[in-house]
């Protein structure tokens, strides 16, 4: 068995290859869904539909993990995801927008699975090392914040197409990069004996206010995030701002959103799970004021940067928090219907944001966002004191 920090460095590659797909897809589906489409009120479908699929996709991914392994579970996420590259290939190809959003269905599916690296880390850490290694592998996204916008520019021109098929094609060079990753990946399957045991009623472990806290922080937090950043690049387009640029921004959001992890499992240490989530609501409602106070290039970037350096305390402080509402044994089920929640308020979220930016505007778009992310420091605010009260009773 290889050591927990080599196989944590072997996850952040894999977080690092998936999140670059995942940036390059943010950057250009919109555009391409725009551009394809008939009703321009539709140009976010496709990316809607892939947070549909990875949503149902959660449950049965981590159930499938528990029986087969990590590691064959990661592989065939990958092959499904190299399916999918396929046919958006094609689909860009043929100028077919419905063959397009099947595309963004089937790499949805595999991104269903690909989101289970950060428990996969938790899986080879022991409880000293948990937080760190969580945020260690999301770490791997600041390669991808560097090539993901770098892959999405620089591919434009490979096939002299408009509709970013050289993108495409180079996900599907990530997709077989991945496939050989994957083949290094040793973690410890679960015994007979741990599938045998009694494991608490799903609905007892949900009623844990550390576990409600955990699924609405990561929830709002992932929520918010893809709303705010799915309408980005139609707001920037609407504002007259080159391709280059809104990759640019979008580069810098991914930045924040990922290059925090190279300390946040050490902050999560020194000041406590809670203060860290509590810090990250505080960014988000940084982004929303500056997002609702100009639309400079300027106030895209900072507060895209703000956006993602919110969601990183929240979301590494919301996983943190979830490992510790379940038993070894319980973590898969657990798992399962927290993603599930999460993955399905954040389809909601990205299918939302063209329509509300094309119906209504941008303003519109933000002011709906602050309300959720306070009512989400309230509650993180009422277990901290829920915490201190316990502590002064023993």
């Amino acid at each position: 068995m290889k050591s927990a920090k080599s196989q944590v460095a072997l996850l952040a590659l894999c977080q690092a290859t998936a999140m670059t797909i995942n940036t390059v897809l943010v950057t250009v589906a919109v555009l391409i869904g725009y551009a394809l489409a008939t009703d321009k009120a539709l140009a976010t479908l496709p990316l809607a539909i892939r947070q549909v699929a990875m949503m149902v996709a959660t449950i049965p991914a981590s159930l499938l993990m528990q029986r087969i392994g990590r590691r064959n579970g990661f592989l065939m996420g990958n092959f499904i995801g190299l399916v999918g590259t396929g046919v958006g290939i094609y689909s860009l190809a043929i100028a077919n927008f419905w063959l397009f959003t099947l595309s963004m269905t089937v790499l949805g599916i595999s991104g269903g699975f690909f989101g289970y690296y950060r428990f996969a880390a938790a899986d080879v850490a022991d409880r000293a090392f948990r937080s760190q290694a969580i945020s260690w592998v999301l770490a791997g996204g600041i390669i991808a914040a560097i090539l993901g916008p770098w892959l999405a520019t620089g591919s434009q021109g490979w096939f002299n197409s408009e509709l970013y098929i050289g993108a495409l094609v180079a996900l599907l060079g990530l997709h077989v990069f991945t496939s050989l990753l994957l083949l290094g990946l040793q973690i410890p399957s679960m015994t007979s004996a741990h599938h045998t045991q009694n494991t608490r009623p799903l609905a007892e472990i949900m009623r844990q206010p550390k576990f409600l806290v955990a699924t609405l922080g990561s929830t709002v937090s992932f929520s918010v995030m893809a709303f705010v950043m799915t309408a980005t690049p139609l707001a920037m387009a609407a504002a007259t701002y080159s391709f280059e640029q809104t990759a640019s921004v979008i580069q810098w959001h991914v930045l924040g959103m990922f290059a925090p992890s190279l300390v946040t499992g050490w902050l999560i240490k020194r000041f406590g799970t809670l203060q860290i989530i509590v810090t990250g609501t505080v960014l988000n409602l940084a982004c929303m004021g500056l997002n609702l106070s100009g639309t400079s290039f300027w106030h895209f970037t900072i507060a895209l940067l703000l956006l993602g350096l919110g969601w990183n305390f929240m979301y590494v402080g919301s996983t943190t928090l979830l490992t510790e509402t379940h038993t070894p044994e319980e973590k898969g089920k657990v798992q399962a219907i927290h993603d599930f929640i999460m993955f399905s308020f954040v389809a909601l979220a990205t299918f939302l944001a063209g329509p509300i930016f094309h119906r209504f505007d941008w303003e519109l778009l933000n002011q709906m966002s602050w309300p959720l992310v306070l009512l989400t420091l309230l509650v993180v605010l009422w277990l901290q004191q829920k915490r201190l009260r316990s502590q002064h009773l023993v």
